[in-house]
C-alpha cells in the first residue's frame, strides 16, 4: 500500500511539474532584447515628444516656455531583416516652467505600435506609427494589435517621476522644485 501511494504522489508531483512548466512557458511572453530596446527606444521617445509638439495648452499660454517630455515602455519587440515592430506603452507629459515651479501642463498615456527601420547610417528611424483611436474602439484597436499578455500590461500605470527629473532640468529648476498645474 505505502508503495502505492508513493507512486501515486511521485505521478501527481511529476504531472504537476510538467503542467508548472509548461503554463509558465505558454503564460509569459518572450524577453525583450536589451541591445535592440537600447537602440531604438531614444529613436521612439524623441519621435513621441517631436509629434507632440504644437499641442499643448502650455504652448499656448504667454510667458510659458512649455515643451514635451516622453517615455515609453517596451511590451513587445521583434526585430526581423532591419526592421523592427516595437509594442510600447507611452506616456507623454507637457511641463513648462515659472517663477522656479515645474508646471504640468497636460499630458496623455496610450499604447502604441511603433514600426522602424534600420537606416544606412545604421541607426534606425520611426516609419510609422499606430495609435488606439480616440473614445469608444480603444479595447478592441489594443487587443488587435498587442498579444494577450501584452494587452494586459498596457493597463499598467506608468510613472512620470522621470519626464519631471527631465524637464526641471531642462528647466534649470533645483531637484525638489514643486509642480503645479499650469
Amino acid at each position: 500500500m505505502t508503495g502505492l501511494s508513493v507512486r501515486g504522489w511521485a505521478t501527481g508531483v511529476g504531472a504537476l511539474l510538467v503542467l508548472v512548466g509548461t503554463g509558465t512557458w505558454v503564460m509569459w511572453p518572450p524577453g525583450v532584447d536589451g541591445r535592440l530596446w537600447g537602440e531604438v527606444r531614444p529613436v521612439i521617445e524623441a519621435r513621441l515628444a517631436a509629434d507632440s509638439r504644437g499641442s499643448g495648452y502650455g504652448e499656448t499660454v504667454p510667458g510659458i516656455r512649455a515643451r514635451w517630455f516622453c517615455r515609453a515602455e517596451a511590451l513587445e519587440l521583434a526585430e526581423h531583416e532591419g526592421r523592427v515592430r516595437a509594442g510600447v506603452n507611452t506616456l507623454c507629459m507637457e511641463y513648462g516652467a515659472r517663477d522656479q515651479v515645474l508646471l504640468e501642463c497636460g499630458g496623455g498615456r496610450y499604447p502604441q505600435v511603433v514600426r522602424l527601420e534600420r537606416g544606412p547610417d545604421d541607426g534606425y528611424r520611426v516609419v510609422s506609427r499606430e495609435e488606439p483611436p480616440d473614445g469608444a474602439g480603444n479595447a478592441e484597436w489594443t487587443e488587435a494589435h498587442f498579444g494577450f499578455f501584452a494587452e494586459h500590461a498596457t493597463e499598467a500605470p506608468m510613472s512620470a517621476a522621470t519626464l519631471e527629473t527631465a524637464a526641471r532640468a531642462h528647466f534649470h529648476l533645483p531637484a525638489d522644485a514643486p509642480v503645479s498645474g499650469c
